[in-house]
């Protein structure tokens, strides 16, 4: 009996029963008359569920395809929620050119989503990383314990040196985005590009350099081929599917939930929603530092955030544009100009972190101070000040947030000249396909 419960069938099966409420409703219409406590109940058992389908899903392609190519995949299935609500926010900008409202939401919710990644995300996992390691429930070679107070640190695979060239290229990039009055062709061409670029170099990657697996993925990589590969593509697109249709009730039930509490509905928009939105991914990379993968994991993150700062601001101004019925340029106000530069100056010191392929319990609680401690001050002020004021005190708030962020990023690139060298060097041998030695780290 016990032999059948841990058979990796059984938690399969146990994935997709969490789903099947949420097909059922979903299917015969009876979501649409569900409470938002029972949306958000319902959906999220589907979208738990997907997580962990999807999870298995990608670490069993990596026996076919390379590893990062599998992590991409599952990347932009898991913040596909996210595309689609900020391209909803898009379309409709496009069908009211005349006002800013949607404009400034498909913004607002972009940036949030991403500093949520980077803010809860990579800092979050790291600090799980490092607990689950040294908690001594489970050993993984990722974590590095070193001496002195929050020194330990989550050592990256060298690999993901294209990912972090690519993330920076980006980055510095967006900083230049709002000067051209909004969101435009040039920059989809630029940024989408960009994406394109790094997937044509990975995809050429060994598909046979892979992680040995246990439990599902294990089951399902011991099979042949033939049997394989439908098992990939179905969980792929049974967990997609359910992504898809599940998180955006998810989010607007938060969403909901939230309004009934006072919670103002723009502030909703920028954090609930994509902190839903991105549940899948958090998820899924919680479950990978459960299996002491705690590379894979940041591995995901990165790309997450690789395909979001590129594909999800680059189609954009395509979705405006359809929308509008000529080519135009997604416009936005002051705010969001100062949220894009904030989202850009936080990634900027987040990379300038991971140059040296590390990151410590120091470094990402400096993270996670600096994410709640910006979000907790703008959350009082628009609770406290009047509308017209709180906007003003929130744009300098936004502001001093970036010189602090650019300027903590700075002072590490200064100390890390070595390995921003090291970084680029790298990136240049997995392009040509040479790989070079891994380098020694210095904390």
């Amino acid at each position: 009996m016990t032999s059948r419960l841990r058979h990796p069938l059984t938690a399969t099966g146990a994935a997709v029963v969490l789903t099947l409420p949420w097909v059922f409703s979903w299917a015969t219409g009876l979501a649409e008359g569900f409470t938002s406590l029972t949306t958000v109940a319902v959906s999220g058992f589907a979208v738990l569920g997907a997580s962990f389908l999807l999870a298995w899903g990608a670490e069993t392609a990596e026996k076919d395809v390379p590893r990062a190519f599998a992590l991409a995949v599952l990347a932009v299935l898991a913040v596909a929620p996210e595309y689609a609500v900020d391209a909803l926010y898009a379309w409709q900008a496009g069908a009211d050119p005349g006002s800013s409202a949607a404009a400034n939401l498909a913004v607002a919710n972009m940036t949030g989503a991403n500093r949520i990644l980077i803010g809860l995300g990579w800092s979050g996992i790291a600090l799980f990383s490092i607990y689950k390691a040294t908690s001594g429930s489970r050993g993984d070679d990722s974590v590095v314990n070193n001496e002195g107070t929050l020194r330990d640190a989550v050592k990256l695979d060298p690999s993901i040196a294209t990912e972090i060239l690519f993330l920076f290229g980006a980055t510095v990039f967006a900083f230049f985005v709002p000067l051209n009055g909004g969101i435009g062709m040039i920059d989809t061409i630029v940024l989408v590009g960009l994406y394109v670029a790094y997937i044509g170099i990975i995809i050429r990657g060994d598909a046979e350099d892979h992680d040995e697996q246990v439990g599902v993925p294990a089951y399902f990589q011991a099979k042949s081929r033939r049997v394989r590969a439908p098992v990939i593509l179905t969980l792929f697109a049974y967990s997609g599917f359910l992504i898809l249709t599940a998180v955006e009730p998810f989010a607007h039930g938060l969403e909901e939930l939230g309004l009934q509490y006072g919670i103002p509905e723009f502030f909703m928009i920028q954090w609930i929603a994509p902190l839903a939105s991105e549940s899948p991914e958090l998820i899924v990379t919680a479950y990978l530092v459960n299996k002491a993968r705690a590379t894979a994991a940041f591995n995901a993150l990165i790309s997450s955030k690789l395909n979001q700062w590129t594909l999800l601001i680059g189609t954009l101004a395509v979705v405006y544009s359809i929308s509008l019925g000529a080519i135009g340029v997604l416009p936005f106000d002051f705010k969001q100009t100062a949220e894009i530069w904030l989202t850009a100056a936080q990634s900027f010191f987040a990379l300038a972190i991971l140059v040296n392929f590390r990151i410590s319990v120091r470094e990402a609680v400096t993270l996670l101070v600096l994410f709640v401690s910006q979000v907790g001050i703008e959350f009082a002020i628009i609770q406290t000040v009047p509308e017209a004021t709180a906007e003003t005190y929130s744009i300098y708030i936004l502001l001093a947030y970036t010189v602090v962020y650019v300027l903590l990023g700075i002072g590490l690139l200064a100390t890390r000249r070595e390995e921003l060298r090291r970084l680029a060097k790298r990136t240049v041998a997995n392009i040509r396909g040479t790989p070079i030695p891994d380098p020694e780290h210095a904390d």
